[in-house]
């Protein structure tokens, strides 16, 4: 029978962390994420779980050791946000070549600058293409959910990639919910134990970790990280599969929210679907067939699927919470647009940019999108893209 609490996406986190008892957790602190490796903490100090926790002088001193232990052949994870997650950039790229199954919890955080402690989703798109497999929460149910999976996921034979279970900061990792907990043993059977292949430690067969790669060998090694991502997809899916045994709780690569018979669709990542569903709720009331879909899973991107969901129409709406400073929109539309194109998918999208740096996405935004996108299907319209939804104009200020 499932425990039901009252958690914030922190702290459900950190139970799930308790209840999985990795090896070994590196971590150094930054807002919003400093309460994941906080409460970590607490749990080893109290004796409830035995994981080493490795106090660090930077974050990227945490991935650095997260490398190290998980080469050794330890289950390892970290914790961070933002500029944080700037900070061990260069280890993204090496923990994925080095396919190592290490899970972060990051908590999405906008990149400086200028300074900003409030949720986008800059930090995560920025390290998109480091190999990562990605996986994003509305919810801090969802967060709970998606990181009980993250090492069955990673630590696959067929994947062997890191992975990044990212929320939205402050609005679900500080933001108390009405959850519904796995009992223990229950975890402990689903996760189960790390018996990894090859390891440093070990004697019976010697191994290099990291080594130099010479032209005739380094093309080689991304092709084999995009068979891995390849790979992940049918894991995610499977993974999923038990995961719904246990709990009752069904997951995919996305969410479609009365998406089925739409006319008009908006994709979008995180927390803003919940405000966008109330919307699409208001305005079927108002006879707008309107639908949502909502990406869990970022990397690798299900371009298939998402495609064949737009398929028939009219338009869609992405909407992204970073940007790429390329004028052309955020990534999620680069993503997006490519997919239904390569596919021949003939949808009319419409890109967007919203919620940077914690700026309010209202229902009320929501039913506005929607409402301009209809009219401009409709006469033709073209839309100055992409769209800034609040952005505050000159006359404001």
């Amino acid at each position: 029978m499932s425990i039901k609490e009252r958690l914030s996406g922190n702290e459900a986190v950190a139970y799930a962390i308790k209840q999985i008892n990795p090896d070994v957790m590196p971590a150094f602190p930054i807002t919003p994420s400093t309460e994941i490796p906080q409460l970590v903490a607490n749990y080893i100090a109290n004796g409830q779980i035995d994981t080493e926790f490795i106090p660090v002088e930077s974050e990227h001193s945490a991935m650095s050791a997260a490398i190290g232990a998980s080469a050794a052949g330890a289950r390892a994870l970290t914790a961070t946000s933002s500029c944080g997650m700037a900070l061990m950039w260069e280890l993204l790229y090496v923990a994925a070549s080095n396919r190592l199954p290490i899970a972060l919890a990051l908590v999405n955080r906008a990149l400086t600058g200028p300074i900003n402690i409030n949720c986008d989703h800059s930090d995560s798109m920025g390290a998109k293409d480091a190999g990562w497999i990605q996986i994003y929460a509305e919810n801090n149910q969802e967060v709970y959910d998606n990181f009980l999976q993250a090492f069955r996921i990673s630590e696959h034979k067929d994947v062997m990639l890191p992975i990044m279970v990212c929320q939205d900061g402050f609005i679900t990792s500080h933001a108390l919910a009405n959850i519904e907990l796995v009992e223990d043993e229950r975890v402990k059977a689903f996760v189960g134990e790390y018996q990894p292949e090859n390891f440093l430690l070990n004697e019976q067969m010697p191994m290099a970790v990291g080594p130099y790669a010479v032209s005739n060998y380094y093309m080689e090694s991304h092709r084999a990280q995009v068979e891995a991502m390849e790979n992940a997809k049918q894991v995610i899916l499977d993974v999923a599969a038990e995961f719904e045994k246990i709990s009752g709780r069904k997951y995919g690569f996305f969410e479609s929210y009365r998406l089925d018979d739409a006319d008009y669709a908006v994709v979008i990542i995180g927390s803003a679907a919940g405000t966008t569903k109330d919307a699409v709720d208001e305005l079927r009331e108002e006879g707008i067939k309107a639908g949502l879909l909502k990406l869990r899973v970022f990397r690798p991107f299900p371009a298939d699927e998402i495609a064949e969901a737009l398929k028939g129409k009219k338009a869609v709406a992405i909407l992204d919470r970073s940007e790429t400073f390329s004028t052309q929109g955020g990534p999620l539309t680069s993503e997006v647009c490519a997919a239904l194109y390569k596919r021949g998918v003939n949808v009319r999208a419409f890109s967007y940019i919203y919620g940077l740096g914690g700026r309010d996405y209202t229902v009320e935004d929501a039913k506005e999108v929607y409402y301009t996108v209809k009219k401009a299907t409709e006469s033709g319209e073209q839309l100055s893209e992409p769209v800034y939804i609040g952005l505050r104009s000159r006359e404001d200020d």
